[in-house]
């Protein structure tokens, strides 16, 4: 019911961009005939509209992977730095929270861990809503930030390192099996604001999978229960973005961007100082605001990574169809 309701909206909005462009291009012939300039530029603009919505329907219609529609999970993680580097992880915080909002998503604090001074440590996002995971896929690797330093009293420019992790949320209908005897549970004191309560009692649940190693950690609700339940289904997803990983053959470059937090492996460079600018070392695509960037303005670096990823696979698909190809004329 799910995918005929998916595939109901597609053609809904297939027909309505259809209906819209039919009208307009009407309007635009009338005008010129009764050269009525006024109505001829109204129709224009409104074409022009149009077709920023047929550009973002197109990169939707990319999202084809087989959890793209999901939820998804935002795992932010400092690098080292101390301060300066958590600082920067709670600003990304803030700008994939605000970019969810600005999108009609739900965005919920799953876990935080607070920085000694400021910022955090590490912290998951869950954002709710359609295409949630195929949109912000691409945003998994680590992000660099130069600026000059408010915590240094010299004023000096420092270089701060976090990284994104981003995986979707498994459908209760996927069954992901695990073996209770393969992780280990531990229960501590949840961290932060949040009352008497969440301070004194072992509310907050840790789970280890020890073959794969993948920890995951929650800590917002009151209740240990709940809280085991959330970071459960968190190692389910965890198991199977890493199960999607394998068979896309992206585990190794997965890998690469995560092995360090650091020089040589960053996505995208965020300079606030000594002039301004955010560029994206995959695709090159820059903007000279990096306030409104990190106010969530992602759009432009979001659809050129999507793009770019899709042509790949093309390419790929392509070059390995000639090789069979070429294979089997050889062989004939």
């Amino acid at each position: 019911m799910r995918e005929r309701q998916r595939l109901d909206d597609a053609m809904r909005a297939y027909t309505a961009l259809e209906r819209e462009l039919a009208d307009n291009a009407e309007l635009v012939e009338m005008g010129e005939a009764e050269g009525d300039e006024e109505v001829v530029a109204e129709a224009k603009a409104a074409l022009e509209k149009l077709l920023k919505e047929v550009e973002k329907r197109e990169l939707e219609a990319l999202l084809s992977g087989e959890a793209d529609g999901n939820d998804t999970y935002v795992e932010i993680h400092a690098g080292a730095g101390g301060t300066e580097s958590q600082d920067w992880a709670e600003m990304l915080l803030r700008m994939y929270t605000r970019w969810a909002e600005a999108h009609g998503y739900k965005a919920e604090l799953i876990g935080v861990s607070p920085g000694e001074e400021a910022g955090v440590k590490s912290a998951t996002l869950l954002v709710k809503g359609p295409n949630a995971y195929g949109w912000l896929k691409t945003e998994s690797g680590v992000h660099r930030l130069v600026r000059i330093s408010p915590f240094d009293s010299q004023s000096r420019r420092h270089t701060s390192f976090a990284s994104v992790w981003v995986y979707p949320v498994i459908d209760d209908a996927i069954e992901i099996e695990i073996n209770e005897s393969d992780c280990r549970i531990d229960t501590y004191r949840a961290s932060g604001a949040g009352g008497q309560h969440v301070n004194t009692t072992d509310s907050a649940v840790r789970i280890t999978h020890i073959p794969t190693g993948i920890v995951v950690q929650c800590q917002n609700e009151r209740s240990q229960h709940k809280n085991r339940a959330t970071a459960w289904k968190m190692l389910r997803a965890r198991l199977y973005e890493r199960e999607l990983e394998r068979r896309e053959a992206e585990a190794e470059a997965e890998a690469a961007q995560k092995t360090e937090i650091g020089w040589g492996h960053q996505i995208r460079s965020y300079v606030l100082q000594p002039y301004q600018l955010v560029k994206d070392l995959r695709t090159g695509v820059e903007s000279t605001n990096p306030q409104a960037v990190l106010d969530g303005d992602l759009d432009a670096f979001i659809e050129a990574a999507l793009t770019q990823r899709v042509h790949e696979k093309a390419d790929a698909a392509a070059g390995a169809e000639a090789e069979a190809t070429a294979a089997a004329e050889g062989k004939s």
